[in-house]
């Protein structure tokens, strides 16, 4: 089926309507000019009756015939145009052409097809014109007579202005209609390529808050599993000598306070910057994916500077030997700065390996190595066999399993090397190795 411009739907589509019409005024449209186009070829039926000698009835049923067949003019543009060639030589359908030239013009018809129709048309109007033309000048008396050229010429005119202008208009309006498809269609891709930006600009906040969440779980973790740790053991320490030796368990109580409101100052700085980072989600909230990616990196850079550094490590390891752990730290390489996220994760890893201790090998000896280059920084946290003995062993701290997993996000996040195991003599070692990011950069430029 070939339609036109007037067959389309506002999606673009050919509507399914009744018939091969699209749209009640296209069938409307259709049947009244099929009307039209039979009352003229019927009164043009009476003097092609007369020139072919047969009874006017028939002439007049034929150009009935003849000039309804524009009503398929949608459906069958081509077969329109035949029969309007065909019967040329009679003098009838002029109306069906035009209409009938229009409407193969705008159609989807080859191009091909369409100038070839045209061309006989052209041509048969053309004849038609040329004779008539003729017969005209042969039986008016014209004086002066009109030159050689005058029958040809005013033929010519007529047939061009028969074929030519519906030719031409129909083209100009297929033209647009496909152009009106195509801006229609690229717009429903742009709709479903911003629909699927959308979904994946969803899909990246959602990764990024569950970045963020994943990053909080971990702080909160470094931070309050530690210090509770410690308090936890110097907790049971006191309760087994608060009897014995009042003096050491004042001592152990004051080591509580300090290291409970030590865990209290970090998690209220953490909050802090979570707060911080929620305020500037919720001002940029007209753009979910910035907002969720602001607000992470903001509270991801707040919690690298304010939070703990390699120069901390000797408090750190402090902390467990008052808790009774025998603990060596040994340092190698030139002191220097790294960035903030390596040193706080560097100090993080040999906290939760200190925290892991306490929890899993209470009385067992532990070494603390940190190695210093120039482009990464090493740390190595080994324990030996947990001593069966231990007092702290008494405190029975609980273990959520996620130590070690922390460690190795950390670690893998900064590009570095994280190993973890069990050594030959029974106790455990954890080893990590980051690059400096600044040098690491350079290193790419």
């Amino acid at each position: 089926m070939t339609t036109t411009g007037e067959d389309q739907d506002g999606t673009g589509t050919t509507a399914r309507g009744r018939l091969w019409w699209g749209r009640r005024r296209s069938a409307a449209l259709d049947v009244g000019l099929g009307i039209v186009s039979a009352v003229e070829c019927a009164l043009e039926g009476v003097g092609f009756a007369d020139k072919a000698a047969i009874p006017v009835p028939v002439g007049v049923l034929f150009g009935l015939i003849v000039g309804s067949v524009l009503v398929l003019r949608r459906r069958w543009p081509i077969a329109v145009v035949l029969v309007s060639i065909a019967t040329t030589p009679a003098e009838m359908g002029f109306l069906m052409g035009i209409v009938g030239l229009y409407t193969l013009a705008a159609s989807d018809v080859p191009r091909r097809i369409t100038a070839t129709l045209a061309a006989m048309s052209l041509t048969a109007t053309l004849i038609v014109s040329y004779v008539r033309v003729r017969q005209d000048v042969q039986s008016a008396d014209f004086d002066p007579e009109p030159g050689a050229w005058y029958v040809p010429t005013m033929a010519g005119f007529m047939s061009l202005a028969l074929t030519a202008p519906p030719v031409l208009f129909g083209l100009y309006i297929g033209a647009r209609r496909r152009l009106m498809e195509s801006l229609r269609e690229r717009a429903d891709s742009l709709e479903q390529e911003l629909s699927l930006l959308a979904d994946r600009a969803e899909q990246r906040a959602q990764w990024a808050r569950t970045e963020e969440r994943t990053r909080i779980a971990r702080e909160m973790h470094d931070v309050v599993a530690h210090r509770v740790s410690l308090m936890v053991v110097h907790s049971a320490a006191l309760q087994a000598v608060a009897l014995k030796d009042p003096q050491k368990a004042v001592k152990n109580a004051a080591l509580v306070g300090d290291m409970g409101r030590q865990a209290l100052t970090e998690l209220r700085e953490m909050l802090g910057v979570l707060r911080a980072g929620g305020d500037e989600l919720r001002a940029a909230k007209p753009v979910p994916l910035v907002a969720v990616g602001v607000a992470a990196a903001a509270a991801a850079a707040a919690a690298a500077e304010d939070g703990p550094s390699l120069a901390d490590l000797e408090s750190l390891v402090g902390q467990s030997r008052q808790a009774g752990m025998v603990v060596e730290l040994v340092v190698q390489g030139e002191a220097r700065e790294y960035a903030p996220e390596v040193e706080q994760t560097a100090y993080r890893v040999v906290q939760e390996a200190l925290t892991n201790v306490h929890k899993h090998a209470a009385g067992a000896k532990v070494m603390v190595r940190l190695a210093r280059r120039d482009a990464e920084v090493a740390m190595q946290v080994e324990n030996g066999a947990p001593d069966a003995d231990g007092a702290p062993a008494a405190a029975r701290l609980p273990s959520g399993g996620n130590g070690l997993v922390g460690m190795r996000e950390r670690v893998l996040a900064l590009g570095g090397v994280f190993v973890s195991g069990p050594t030959d003599v029974g106790g455990f070692r954890v080893s990590a190795v980051l690059p400096d990011r600044d040098g690491y950069g350079e290193q790419q430029l």
